[in-house]
């Protein structure tokens, strides 16, 4: 028998597997473009052709019991020196590679800094709504994730309202800028807003508390918009960063955590990542990507594609009555539904749609629809948006 603990996962993660055999089974029925399947933020475009020609330039390059032997458990020096030097150029850092930590993901590499920096029972705070797995993460470390309400219309975090939520056992917020699921960029105020707090909740109870910045949609900005660089504004700050959207390599599993030397406690934290690495069983990044990611950390895929979807999502979705906030950054819009959030996305598979209840985000009364999908489904999909909406306001 399976342990109850994974019992209890399995059903929470029932619903978002169930879209996912929904989506299958129609699109075998009716067509995969017949159905508008705005369900998964898999992105749609392909890796740039510098990755591939990188990759296979390094594979034939490199001595082949170095590339893909163990190197120490945050990565090949030489690539972790690469990435510093990008974030000095860009954000006027100081790193070097013991600032740079490569791991499998910004998920791996979250999971492996709250193994280091929680005790079972403390929490972790974020903000509604949020990415749906937070929830995982802190309960692989035996720790509650508290969720600071949703400010709504405008998504931006209320710092004031977060000041109610911190508590004794607080020991790292958690932020996911641009945010999963709403696309919002939280701005420079409001990053500035929560550090305030943060500083003073820290004297007031007389430990650190993290601020770990989770930002793989960092490159994904749209009309001039630009995602504060939050070590600037609070000294406790970790950022972890993935490359699975900037260059499309979610299945490489690659990113890394940054931190500067000012952290509380950073010697430790480096090597408790380190170790946390490998009796989480990751052991290391994948060398080969390590590699190809370092030397094309500062290449995006082609952003005007999605801004092409977000453009004429969010105009058609506005001119047919929906409620959009509209988004400045990743390729997620979030919907405000007319009737709850669960009874709308099940009434949309009657129109060949899949969209996301906001209630797995922390934030029901919304849809998350992933636009990271080719035009012809967007275009495809406009009728049918505008008929379920006209479906509802006849039937109120």
């Amino acid at each position: 028998m399976i342990s109850d603990k994974m019992s209890k996962l399995l059903e929470r993660s029932a619903a978002m597997s169930n879209m996912y055999t929904e989506g299958a089974r129609m699109k075998a029925q009716y067509g995969v473009e017949n159905v508008y399947d705005f369900g998964l933020g898999n992105p749609n475009l392909p890796a740039p052709d510098i990755i591939r020609e990188t990759s296979i330039r390094i594979l034939n390059e490199t001595d082949p019991w170095y590339l893909h032997h163990y190197m120490p458990n945050n990565g090949f020096v030489e690539a972790r020196e690469k990435i510093a030097a990008s974030l000095n150029r860009r954000f006027g850092e100081s790193y070097g590679a013991d600032n740079i930590i490569f791991c499998t993901g910004a998920a791996g590499g979250i999971n492996c800094l709250l193994k280091v920096l929680m005790d079972p029972g403390q929490e972790i705070l974020t903000f509604a709504p949020y990415f749906g797995e937070y929830d995982r993460y802190a309960d692989n470390v035996g720790c509650t994730l508290v969720a600071v309400p949703a400010n709504i219309p405008t998504f931006q975090p209320d710092a004031k309202e977060m000041a109610k939520y911190i508590t004794e056992n607080t020991r790292a917020v958690l932020i996911d800028n641009p945010n999963n699921p709403t696309g919002v960029v939280y701005s420079a105020e409001t990053i500035q807003a929560i550090c305030d707090v943060l500083v003073a909740k820290e004297k007031e109870y007389g430990h650190a508390i993290y601020l770990i910045s989770d930002e793989p949609y960092r490159e994904l900005v749209y009309d001039g918009a630009t995602v504060p660089w939050v070590p600037d504004f609070y000294k406790n700050t970790i950022v972890a960063y993935s490359f699975s959207k900037s260059l499309s390599l979610p299945g490489d599993r690659i990113g890394y955590l940054a931190l500067r030397n000012e952290v509380e406690d950073f010697d430790n934290i480096v090597y408790g990542v380190a170790v946390a690495t490998r009796i989480m069983g990751f052991i290391n990044a994948p060398s080969l990507s390590q590699m190809v990611c370092a030397e094309c950390c500062e290449e995006t895929v082609d952003i005007s594609f999605y801004d092409r979807n977000r453009e004429t999502l969010y105009n058609a979705l506005t001119e047919y009555g929906y409620e959009v906030a509209k988004p400045q950054g990743a390729f997620y819009m979030f919907v405000k539904t007319p009737v709850d959030d669960k009874e709308f996305a099940q009434k949309a598979k009657e129109y060949r749609m899949i969209v996301t209840p906001g209630s797995g985000f922390g934030c029901p009364g919304y849809v998350r629809l992933s636009y990271a999908v080719n035009y012809a489904m967007v275009e495809g999909s406009l009728p049918a948006f505008k008929a379920l909406m006209e479906y509802f306001t006849e039937n109120k």
